[in-house]
């Protein structure tokens, strides 16, 4: 098996990419990064040595369709797996033609350039953050209305759609997943976990945006990594696959967990104006995924979120430089 990854220097690309080296020892494994500020080569020197031919590294955006095209000629890929995306809502609200770009132009190019070298399996990743924003009641499936209400979900609205709608028209095997909110090793220290590790051993203050009231569905890399795996080489083509951690939590309840594993005082946090268009709750039915696949999350967020903080503070030499990006 000859595999693209795309955005494999990123936080869960790499993650994968770590993945499909030790889980699948017989693959090939590209990666094609552009190295914006979130994609980190660091994320991957221990582990590209060792893999040798296994792993082929380009350089490369996804919007730039020669460039595509030269490695997809080169590559003969037999998947892709399209993890390639701005997906920060803070910039997306600052600076929302760049989403449109990578997003929506990139995904768009990869889409057609897999359709014409004939891939086997075209994998999109996608986010919770389609469906909107929930009320205090009731889970997200793969049939909830589409309603994203930040430029960023918007854009991955429409990567999501473009894959269906390959998958309809030119009968494309393209299958979607759509996780809730990640957290784990390697994470760019300007999501809201990471954030508060770093800030908190740097004992600066914990920006928290509003109420911190605001409920997200947490899952761990390794286990929305896990099941992405299960719907590249076993989902449906055509079928969209939501990816959850059964790990619902308040902003506010995951800043002080972060403090009081750290020993620091609660007076580091300091509620700041909300953000524009801000959704109060995700929340992830991911019975779909479990019951065809036979996925289910490992971790639970106390746990993982605990180990989370002992790799912050055990690889400092790998986060502090990314601060002062």
């Amino acid at each position: 098996m000859r595999i693209l990854v795309t955005g494999g220097c990123g936080f869960i690309g790499s993650n994968f990419v770590r993945l499909l080296l030790s889980a699948r020892p017989t693959w090939t494994v590209h990666n094609l990064d552009a190295l914006t500020y979130a994609g980190n080569p660091a994320n991957l020197a221990d582990v590209a040595p060792q893999a040798g031919a296994r792993y082929v590294f380009h350089k490369a955006d996804i919007a730039d369709a020669p460039a595509v095209e030269r490695i997809f000629e080169e590559g003969k890929f037999d998947a892709v797996v399209n993890f390639a995306a701005e997906s920060h809502v803070d910039r997306s609200i600052t600076g929302p033609l760049a989403f449109i770009q990578t997003n929506v132009v990139g995904t768009a190019v990869m889409l057609d350039a897999a359709r014409r070298h004939k891939v086997a399996r075209f994998l999109q990743i996608g986010t919770d953050e389609v469906y909107g924003s929930l009320g205090p009641t009731g889970r997200f499936t793969e049939q909830s209305p589409l309603q994203p209400s930040s430029p960023y979900s918007a854009s991955k609205t429409s990567a999501d759609l473009l894959a269906l709608a390959h998958f309809h028209t030119f009968k494309q095997e393209v299958l979607v997943t759509r996780c809730s909110n990640n957290y784990g090793p390697y994470q760019f220290p300007e999501k809201l976990i990471p954030l508060m590790i770093t800030n908190a051993l740097a004992d600066i203050q914990l920006p928290v945006y509003g109420d911190g009231l605001n409920v997200r569905d947490w899952i761990h890399v390794h286990d929305h990594n896990e099941a992405a795996l299960a719907v590249l080489e076993k989902g449906r083509a055509g079928g969209v696959y939501n990816i959850g951690g059964d790990g619902e939590m308040t902003n506010i309840e995951v800043v002080k967990m972060i403090l009081s594993e750290l020993k620091k005082p609660d007076s580091l946090i300091k509620y700041v104006q909300d953000r524009l268009g801000h959704d109060r709750r995700y929340a992830i039915d991911s019975s779909k995924t479990q019951k065809e696949l036979g996925w289910a999350p490992k971790h639970r967020p106390a746990q993982g979120i605990k180990e989370t903080i002992e790799w912050y503070v055990a690889n400092r030499a790998w986060w502090e430089p990314l601060r002062k990006r």
